[in-house]
């Protein structure tokens, strides 16, 4: 019954019909409620922000969604440094991601790599497995990969629900002619949601020539976005979940 909820939260909830949809980074139980009362629609929740994030505890997690009602993503990578995966550190992924989803998780956010920085194709099906049917968001380990484009392919194949990146190893406002590209190739295959420095000023403008349509933010910068949106669309809503 817990897992029925979570993907109807997902679903019911998290999709977009219309609008822009942004997500916020939240660390802590004050930067999630504070996001959320500004108008995120999706929280991604992780730990030590300061090494590209960690898994969360299901402590910090059960907290969260005891305040607030919008859905909560959590990051699962349970080491710093590269993006590979061991078998061992594969296994403690996946019980993370049961203890997480337990927990109420309604979706993760993970990327794996091998020693040449190419999607690791093999682990990547095992965490999808694993996820048992919750959305799983590809992280910016995306933007590590020389061809993004076919990357993106291999992403689709495999049932990710959306790639989180700035269109290369900047912000998302310097790699925004990739971002195009991202969005343009997807299609309707995935969501490409735009991070990485995104901030209130050039929002508008970013959405505008990348056609994303989901962005990300740490949780301080979301106030300023949301208004920025709202302004643009004439204090309607963002979106409409």
């Amino acid at each position: 019954m817990r897992r029925f909820m979570q993907l109807l939260l997902h679903h019911g909830k998290e999709t977009v019909k219309e609008g822009i949809l942004v997500e916020a980074c939240a660390t802590t139980l004050t930067e999630a409620r504070e996001a959320s009362n500004a108008g995120a629609h999706r929280i991604e929740l992780c730990s030590a922000l300061e090494t590209g994030g960690l898994t969360p505890s299901t402590e910090l997690l059960k907290q969260v969604l005891s305040i607030i009602s919008i859905p909560v993503f959590t990051m699962v990578r349970e080491h710093e440094g590269p993006f590979t995966a061991s078998r061992a550190q594969l296994r403690e992924m996946e019980k993370a991601m049961e203890r997480l989803a337990g927990s109420g998780a309604s979706g993760f956010v993970l990327g794996v790599l091998d020693d040449r920085n190419r999607i690791d194709q093999e682990a990547l099906r095992e965490l999808l497995k694993a996820a048992e049917g919750l959305p799983v968001t590809f992280h910016r380990a995306f933007d590590l990969l020389a061809e993004p484009i076919d990357a993106l392919q291999t992403l689709i194949g495999a049932g990710v629900t959306r790639i989180l990146t700035s269109g290369g190893p900047g912000s998302a406002w310097e790699g925004r002619s990739t971002l195009k590209r991202l969005v343009e190739a997807a299609s309707d295959g995935l969501q490409i949601m735009a991070g990485g420095g995104v901030r209130a000023p050039h929002v508008v403008e970013l959405i505008r020539e990348t056609g994303v349509r989901e962005v990300h933010a740490r949780a301080s910068a979301v106030p300023a976005i949301v208004g920025a949106l709202r302004k643009r669309a004439g204090n309607r809503k963002v979106t409409g979940p």
